[in-house]
């Protein structure tokens, strides 16, 4: 399902809460442009015509062939300032070399599903990711693969450009091969390595971020403004456990420069439990 929640006195309480669509399994990308509602579960993309009361028609089939959910059937959307749709299509696996050259990538279309490309490569599960706010330079946080410690390899922050591949399944980080997999044919992890990018930012091994949304507002200090918020949903196999927090990636001069911690405590008892998974 699909629900709209509707503030009618702009309190910060919604009234009214309403299914604007059903009966889309696993759905879970979703983007307002243009009066139109896009909606992505693992296989397709979908839209619908938006209504200003917020009541949607009935979704029409874009794309259907978008590759199979697998290990990671989120699909993230984004319209990006050049007008053209973006969607984020995990890996199959959890660290393997894939069949279909559209997963662990982010692809690029019209927004009508036309003209679909693969935009950037190499790159694990990155559900999310934007365009900063000045700079219109597209960020994006990738997972790292399981079963290879506590602390390897770590979560990832990406500049994404046309073209470029990032790495996975053989490198992780700033261009290190991963130990756990064979070479790619007919090089070596090292030399292979060498000619994919880097990340910009790492964080902690297993903190699963799945939302990434920039600061425009004028709630908080204006040292916010510019600033990206990333909420990480937790590690389910490492102890003590990490994530479960929202954090924030300070930009300096429209560069990112470190993670700070926003909100804490959905993890508890040393982090041997937690009560919620932002």
């Amino acid at each position: 399902d699909v629900v709209a929640l509707r503030d009618r006195d702009g309190v910060g309480k919604a009234e009214e809460v309403r299914t604007v669509v059903s009966g889309i399994p696993e759905v879970h990308g979703i983007l307002l442009h243009q009066d139109k509602l896009y909606l992505a579960p693992p296989t397709r993309l979908l839209v619908a015509d938006l209504a200003k009361d917020g009541s949607a028609g009935k979704p029409r089939v874009l794309v259907s062939d978008l590759p199979e959910g697998g290990r990671h059937p989120n699909r993230t959307l984004g319209m990006g300032p050049d007008g053209m749709l973006y969607i984020s299509v995990g890996s199959s696996c959890d660290a393997c070399v894939e069949r279909n050259p559209e997963h662990a990538a982010i692809l690029r279309a019209k927004p009508d599903g036309s003209g679909r490309e693969i935009f950037a490569r190499g790159l694990r599960n990155t559900i999310g990711f934007g365009w900063h706010p000045e700079s219109k330079v597209l960020y994006g946080m990738d997972h790292g693969s399981d079963n290879r410690g506590n602390d390897i390899p770590p979560e990832e922050l990406n500049q994404l450009e046309r073209g470029k591949d990032y790495g996975w399944p053989f490198c992780y980080g700033k261009r290190r091969p991963d130990p756990r997999i064979h070479a790619p044919k007919g090089t070596t992890k090292e030399a292979f390595c060498a000619k994919t990018e880097p990340s910009v930012l790492e964080y902690q091994a297993h903190s699963s971020p799945i939302a990434m949304v920039y600061y425009t507002g004028a709630q908080f200090p204006s040292d916010y403004r510019g600033s990206a918020f990333v909420a990480f949903r937790g590690s389910w196999n490492r102890k003590p456990a990490v994530g479960y927090k929202v954090a924030r990636i300070v930009f300096e001069k429209n560069k990112p420069v470190r993670f700070e911690d926003f909100v804490t405590g959905w993890l508890i008892e040393s982090g041997q439990a937690k009560f919620g998974r932002p």
